[in-house]
């Protein structure tokens, strides 16, 4: 549900923004619509909303100092939040361990992972796995 260790909610304010971006987006332009508009519709309704956000972030890959590939995020919001968008009617387990992946690598604590149908869009709240040092 994106609640932290400290049983807060990750970055409420901002999360909350973003998710009625997308919503807006989604009423604006209606289902079924392929994900690349959806992000042009999403990044209008960011920007009408005044929130700082890059899209298609390339992200490197490194293995022991090389780079090895790189990711692209769809959006980095306020450089804290990852939003990564899917249209379709379900989410898959690879769509959650693809924004983990982009948490781990950049450090970020929450990703939403936001996916259009032909009805609503949906959301998810992920966040970045707790790893002790052991």
């Amino acid at each position: 549900m994106g609640i932290g260790r400290e049983g807060k909610l990750v970055l409420p304010e901002l999360s909350y923004q973003i998710v009625g971006a997308c919503y807006d987006a989604h009423n604006e332009i209606g289902g079924g619509q392929r994900e690349k508009y959806y992000q042009k519709a999403v990044a209008i309704h960011l920007d009408k909303r005044g929130i700082k956000f890059q899209e298609q972030v390339h992200v490197p890959l490194v293995c022991d100092g090389s780079v090895i590939g790189r990711y692209i995020l769809d959006f980095l919001v306020n450089g804290q939040i990852i939003l990564e968008l899917k249209a379709g009617s379900h989410f898959r387990k690879s769509d959650f361990d693809q924004v983990t992946q982009y948490l781990v690598q950049r450090n970020l604590p929450l990703g939403i992972l936001v996916r259009f149908d032909v009805d609503t869009a949906v959301t998810r709240r992920v966040l970045r796995p707790f790893r002790a040092n052991l």
